[in-house]
């Protein structure tokens, strides 16, 4: 399918409206809606509302906006009201419109005085029944990176229930040259703002504010509700509860306030329902369910119960060998890794997933759907002197860019040992990841796990220890963030980590995209879907590869 924004954009209104508006104070402030429209959330009677206005420069008071929730080819009226904004949330707008109907597809609209917002499609929860569900499933979108093709994809989908953004929907890094993805973003003119690595409040208001401008994302957002989770870019890389790879507590404070700063920003930007009174912040899990066909379970595995994870330059250490020369203590980084302490959801959390799975299933709906932050199966990194000679080898080095070639040379070292692909997946916490596959064999459940995180696509097929197959798991790759495999070239990752471990049925480090999960009574479809570049518009869209999941008698296959 070769997709042109021009039409898309005209379709969907998602571009900006400016004008003057008379508030009913009488005050004149002249606005701009230069930040598209959201949903959010949706349930089977409500769904969140979102917008931005933009006041003119020098005016710092409330404003008073007005929405409407349309219904109908005549644009009914069927819910309406307004809400005040200001500085102290960044003039974001967030609505809780409730009254509306199950299983409905509704427009809304937002407005200050005569200047209207462009106009979005949401869509509430069936109540009931088992009618087909179709989910975009969307994880890493680097600014920088390049273009949001994949939302264009998305927004023009014919049939589409939700997207579930599994997180790093924004990022924190700055603008310098060797930043992250500043080889294309200098190139395209998508520098980020602002241009150094965000830490305060405003610094995070400021990066959001930036990405909803992207037209795309703006589609993506006026076509369907978003169901979202963070991730740790939404903070700072490899994020922990206590602190994070990119966070230096010596020149950049404390953890906590920059977590802090950037929750508040997360929720003033972004179309998800706030925290119950009293509730923490980070306790963003919750569940969706689709009619009597499925339930969807967000969790949240950042900033709740995640220890600290493992480094190989810094939790593999040498000791001395039967020679005297050092030699790496495989022995204790292995006691390191298994430590039964070492989780990322934490038992309060895990309590609520197997109480939401059994519910489910005793309801008789047939899928349970986790939306999950990073990838679950068990991928050792791939051992490639088992399969190429010394000479491929060195001739698959000389290929290796020079940038990444001391990388990539110490990573085939390690695993050769047998040593896990990502510390920082649920690979990296074996003894948390065995607890929460004994919570789907209490409720009696084999879920589908999507997972983002990766920059990669993935099919998996998850087994517990003791090789029982507990789940299958799609991982979606980046909407346009760099990957390892554009980071070295020609050699075939994906392939040679299907190889090398028996859960990966299908690995692609390349394709860029999202995943449409196509979910009815007995089966559910993934397609792979794959852009044809993030560089340069008109552009390709196509499935990478269509997975087909068969469920009966209570049990999965077909994958």
């Amino acid at each position: 399918m070769s997709m042109n924004r021009r039409g898309l954009l005209g379709l969907f209104g998602a571009g900006a409206a400016a004008g003057c508006a008379t508030l009913p104070s009488g005050e004149d402030v002249a606005v701009a809606f230069a930040h598209g429209v959201a949903s959010g959330d949706p349930a089977t009677d409500r769904v969140i509302l979102w917008t931005r206005v933009t006041p003119e420069i020098g005016q710092a008071g409330p404003v008073s906006v007005v929405w409407r929730v349309l219904e109908g080819e005549d644009d009914r009226v069927v819910a309406t009201g307004h809400v005040m904004t200001g500085p102290e949330r960044d003039y974001t707008v967030k609505v809780d419109a409730a009254g509306l109907k199950p299983g409905r597809d509704y427009r809304y609209d937002f407005a200050v005085g005569e200047t209207q917002s462009p106009l979005g499609r949401t869509r509430t929860l069936a109540a009931d029944g088992v009618a087909p569900v179709n989910l975009a499933v969307a994880s890493c979108q680097l600014h920088p990176g390049g273009l949001f093709n994949a939302y264009e994809a998305i927004a023009a989908l014919p049939s589409l229930d939700a997207v579930v953004h599994l997180g790093d929907y924004i990022y924190e890094y700055g603008a310098e040259d060797d930043a992250y993805g500043m080889a294309t973003g200098a190139k395209l003119g998508r520098e980020p703002q602002p241009p150094h690595e965000i830490v305060t409040l405003a610094d995070y208001r400021l990066r959001h504010a930036q990405y909803k401008t992207d037209p795309d994302l703006q589609a993506a957002h006026a076509r369907a509700p978003f169901i979202c989770v963070w991730d740790d870019h939404e903070t700072a890389n490899d994020a922990w509860m206590h602190g994070a790879e990119n966070h230096q507590p010596e020149t950049e404070g404390d953890f906590a306030q920059r977590k802090a700063a950037a929750l508040k920003a997360y929720y003033e930007w972004m179309p998800i329902r706030e925290a119950e009174p009293g509730a923490l912040k980070e306790a963003i899990h919750r569940s969706f369910h689709f009619g009597d066909l499925a339930s969807l379970m967000m969790v949240e595995t950042r900033l709740t119960g995640r220890t600290e994870p493992l480094d190989y330059a810094k939790d593999l250490t040498a000791m001395e060998g039967p020679d005297g020369e050092p030699v790496l203590d495989l022995d204790a980084f292995r006691a390191k890794l298994n430590d039964p302490v070492r989780d990322l959801m934490g038992a309060q959390q895990r309590d609520w997933l197997k109480r939401e799975l059994s519910a489910s299933k005793a309801t008789g709906r047939p899928w349970q759907v986790l939306g999950n932050q990073v990838v679950m199966a068990r991928v050792a990194g791939p051992d490639v002197s088992r399969t190429l000679t010394e000479a491929e080898v060195q001739g698959l080095m000389a290929r290796i860019p020079e940038a990444y070639r001391d990388q990539f040379e110490q990573a085939l070292f390690l695993f050769k040992m047998g040593l896990p692909f990502n510390l920082d997946a649920w690979d990296g916490y074996p003894a948390g990841r065995e607890r929460l596959y004994a919570a789907f064999a209490e409720a009696g459940v084999h879920p589908i796990v999507l997972s983002g995180d990766s920059h990669a696509f993935w099919v998996n097929e998850l087994k517990d220890a003791g090789g029982a197959r507990r789940a299958i798991e799609f991982g979606t790759s980046a909407i346009s963030s760099p990957s390892i495999g554009d980071a070295i070239g020609g050699f075939p990752l994906g392939a040679a980590l299907m190889q090398a471990n028996d859960e990966v049925r299908f690995c692609d480090q390349s394709a860029k995209g999202f995943i449409l999960l196509t979910l009815t009574e007995d089966r559910a479809e993934a397609a792979l879907m794959q852009v044809s570049t993030l560089f340069a518009k008109p552009f390709e869209v196509s499935a990478l590869k269509q997975v087909v999941v068969i469920r009966a008698d209570g049990a999965i296959t077909g994958v």
